[in-house]
């Protein structure tokens, strides 16, 4: 039987690299974006692999639901939720369509298409679902100077990673496997279409990504940082974390009173 990979956002960046790294890996491919003439360039540059194109726009209910509905009707057995964008301002004068499209494509997408894609998994014994975040998801506690303008993108990310924690453990002994793949600043268009000129920062490239990626599954990562050297550092950040919710009493803490 062969395999099938559908990966959002798959026109450029991370979710082409993810559609070419696959492709050579010999899946069939569901590949999903908003710009169709960049899915049919891949698909006629891809001849020996079976490309099925789906035009669709994830920041709106319709868009959602169509690649929902592959999900839940194919047989996909890896699901790449790579969609992204980011809006960098300050929250005050975000307006409330570019929050609406950022939480719809960076939150609501994944839950749905994860949530749509898990039953098949679970009646075919496995699958795999990655969700691309970023190490912004770990920024929340930096000050301005660090972090401005990226309030509900940070904590967009962060959802990725506490949705994907919380579905791996909930899905451990399914044969399903959940990452979260949280890159620094690679080198894609996504900067540019903010705007941005990061053209003199060193960054990493997209394929190296998702060797990061593939490679951490094998190792059975659930987080996945590709340009962290020190992994302690992730074991500390979620150790501290289970270590502060263990800690939880209902008792007013005494700073409190």
């Amino acid at each position: 039987m062969s395999k099938l990979a559908l990966i959002t956002g798959a026109s450029s960046g991370i979710g082409q690299a993810f559609a070419e790294r696959l492709a050579a890996d010999g899946y069939d491919l569901v590949i999903v974006g908003r710009r169709q003439e960049r899915l049919e360039q891949f698909a006629d540059s891809h001849p020996q692999t079976t490309v099925r194109t789906v035009v669709a726009d994830l920041s709106t209910p319709a868009g959602i639901d169509t690649v929902a509905g592959i999900c839940a009707t194919e047989p996909v057995t890896m699901l790449v939720n790579n969609a992204g964008v980011a809006h960098y301002m300050p929250f005050a004068e975000l307006p409330a369509d570019k929050a609406t499209e950022l939480v719809n494509v960076k939150v609501l997408a994944p839950t749905m298409l994860s949530r749509a894609a898990i039953a098949g998994m679970q009646e075919r014994g496995g699958g795999t679902i990655i969700n691309v975040s970023g190490m912004i998801a770990f920024g929340g506690p930096a000050p301005h100077a660090q972090m401005p303008r990226r309030v509900v993108y940070g904590g967009s990310l962060a959802y990725l990673v506490a949705m994907s924690q919380t579905l791996s453990a909930e899905l451990e002994g399914t044969g399903i496997t959940v990452q979260v793949v949280c890159p620094g600043v690679v080198a894609t268009e996504f900067h540019e279409r903010q705007g941005m000129d990061l053209s003199r920062m060193p960054r990493m490239s997209a394929a190296d990504v998702v060797t990061a990626s593939l490679r951490g599954l094998e190792m059975g990562e659930t987080v996945c940082a590709p340009g962290v050297e020190d992994v302690g550092l992730l074991d500390a950040v979620f150790q501290a974390d289970l270590a502060a919710f263990g800690a939880q009493s209902p008792e007013l803490a005494t700073r409190y009173r």
